[in-house]
């Protein structure tokens, strides 16, 4: 079995390109838009290859306006990316995805690491930012996934009531299903990570639990907060 510290060199990284090329063939194949998927496995390398070095220069130098900076940044990004999907973007679809991350995971953000963990600093890098990247993004998602499911119900004619309803549940679907299907049919990311760094699987578990319990809370919470300020429009 590897070392848990081994690392992974970029020319490794060539190997796991392999599935994703079959993937692109795919959508290639089956007269898809197939360039958005290539576009974003490419923007996804420099981000996250850019991000490392970032972050690996945060952590040596933390500063809690530097933190609080990093942090504000991605909920504007996020903010900026969760009305996508939609067909017909306005600037108050951005407006309220923004406030809705903002609210929702910055509280849940506050919650964990404050009271949860009792991260010292308050603004240690080393957690506040992970999270935090874990938080704003799956908000982001379900806010996209409401927003959408949301502009396609209207179209149906449907009540503010009901559209409302089947968005939010919608927006929900992926994280109950992980909820359900924990430990079951798969170990989630931060308890896999921890087990492969050494860590006792019990801790890792008790992590795991605060993550899940964590995300379903900001993702239903931006939802909700999303789709009440689109009833002001």
């Amino acid at each position: 079995m590897p070392e848990a510290t081994q690392s992974i060199s970029y020319f490794d990284l060539i190997y796991i390109l392999i599935p994703v090329c079959i993937v692109i063939y795919i959508y290639f194949k089956w007269q898809l838009e197939y360039s958005i998927v290539i576009y974003a496995h490419v923007r996804m390398f420099i981000q996250l290859i850019a991000i490392g070095y970032c972050l690996k220069y945060i952590f040596n130098n933390n500063h809690p306006a530097i933190i609080l900076l990093i942090l504000t940044v991605m909920i504007i990004i996020a903010g900026y990316i969760a009305p996508r999907p939609l067909k017909k973007k306005q600037s108050f679809h951005y407006l309220f995805s923004t406030i809705a991350i903002f609210l929702s995971g910055s509280t849940t953000l506050y919650i964990v690491t404050q009271h949860v963990i009792h991260i010292n600093p308050w603004y240690n890098p080393n957690f506040l930012i992970p999270l935090g990247g874990m938080v704003f993004a799956n908000c982001m998602n379900s806010i996209s996934l409401a927003a959408e499911r949301f502009e396609n119900e209207n179209e149906n004619g449907l009540s503010f009531e009901k559209q409302r309803n089947i968005a939010f549940s919608a927006s929900l679907i992926p994280i109950t299903n992980s909820l359900l299907a924990a430990g079951l049919v798969s170990l989630p990311g931060t308890m896999t990570g921890m087990i492969l760094s050494g860590i006792s699987p019990i801790i890792a578990v008790k992590y795991q639990i605060m993550v899940m319990c964590m995300i379903f809370s900001s993702t239903g919470i931006s939802s909700a907060l999303y789709l009440t300020l689109i009833r002001t429009k």
